[in-house]
């Protein structure tokens, strides 16, 4: 390991915060050996904290509703091909209870921007969810809302609220967004999510199409500043009916080595490995795992409608039982030497 780079990584281990161009350098001078280094170390700090515990989370698709039209997403607005649905309150309701059965403790309700589900009904859905599982976190992924939306969601019991900051750069967020969506409005919802009181989660893409290494910096720095209590990362993965259908999918490799950055920059973080982790290699979730993440989410939507929430292509897990999916996860999991376990996951300070 170069003696420059040497120096970088022994900062970041001993402060958690690096310069703008140390990280740019350190994705640079990425190699094996500095991989497995910080994968080490990643790993350490994430057994120090939270063990050999794996947290899962129920997630369930409730609509591929959505009013955007990002070049990178397959439930985009101007995708026609694409079969759209939507979860009663009902199915929504007996997700949650076939969940709980299996063991989850956290459900994550994620959607596209879908301007049916007004806060009335949202409100409704998750009040009831409480209502009937109180020793329960529930966690929103339905996108950018005004303040307004995000209290009175707060305030009908959602703890946790993801929504992927896609890239820090703003230059590089037009390069992935059509001209009406505003990187300063993605960057403040997360800033007003944080005042309300929410558990918040960031993310990015790796490897989306025109990511520089400085963009790839810029996300680390972001999420050194922001102190996300959760962040997902995944590799970008096209889908056939985008503008972005051409372009080359990310890989394994540098996402767990960024999971290990992020682990080792926030060490109680909550990180999960991604499904897109797991679509882009067999063994992806566990390697995941393995860099530093802690978190896995298996999906609890109903079998029929798993495959119309297709954000990119040959996402896994569509053709799975609930019960099926967990069993599985489960195994593989303990294969690695790690244990799902019946818990919220709520970060450890």
């Amino acid at each position: 390991m170069k003696s420059e780079i040497y120096s970088i990584v022994q900062k970041l281990i001993k402060t958690h915060s690096l310069e703008l161009e140390e990280y740019e350098l350190l994705i640079k001078e990425r190699s094996p050996e500095l991989q497995s280094f910080l994968q080490d170390e990643a790993c350490r700090l994430r057994k120090e904290i939270y063990g050999t515990e794996v947290y899962i989370r129920g997630l369930i698709e409730f609509s591929n509703y959505c009013k955007n039209n990002c070049y990178y997403c397959g439930i985009r607005a101007e995708n026609t091909r694409l079969h759209r649905y939507r979860l009663t309150e009902e199915e929504i309701l007996d997700c949650c209870s076939q969940g709980y059965d299996l063991g989850f403790r956290t459900f994550v309700l994620q959607s596209g921007e879908d301007n049916y589900f007004t806060d009335e009904k949202l409100c409704k859905i998750v009040s009831q969810i409480k209502k009937k599982y109180p020793n329960c976190a529930i966690t929103l992924s339905v996108g950018e809302r005004t303040k307004e939306s995000y209290q009175a969601l707060f305030d009908a019991g959602a703890e946790r609220y993801l929504l992927r900051h896609e890239t820090a750069s703003e230059d590089h967020y037009k390069k992935l967004h059509p001209v009406k969506m505003s990187y300063t409005n993605r960057i403040n919802c997360l800033a007003v999510l944080r005042k309300i009181g929410y558990a918040v989660g960031c993310g990015f893409m790796v490897n989306s199409p025109f990511q520089t290494e400085k963009n790839l910096a810029q996300d680390l720095k972001f999420i050194e500043e922001f102190k996300p209590e959760m962040c997902g990362i995944g590799p970008f993965i096209p889908h056939k009916q985008t503008p972005f259908s051409i372009y080359p999918a990310g890989t394994a490799s540098l996402t767990c080595y960024l999971i290990s950055i992020i682990r080792i920059i926030s060490p109680n973080i909550l990180l999960p490995a991604t499904t897109a982790l797991g679509t882009i290699a067999p063994d992806g979730r566990e390697q995941g795992l393995l860099s530093g993440a802690n978190v896995v989410m298996p999906n609890l939507s109903p079998l029929a409608v798993r495959k119309d929430y297709s954000l990119y292509d040959n996402k896994i897990c569509t053709g799975d039982e609930s019960a099926q999916c967990r069993t599985c996860l489960d195994k593989r999991i303990q294969s690695i030497g790690f244990k799902t376990v019946i818990d919220r996951g709520d970060q450890l300070r």
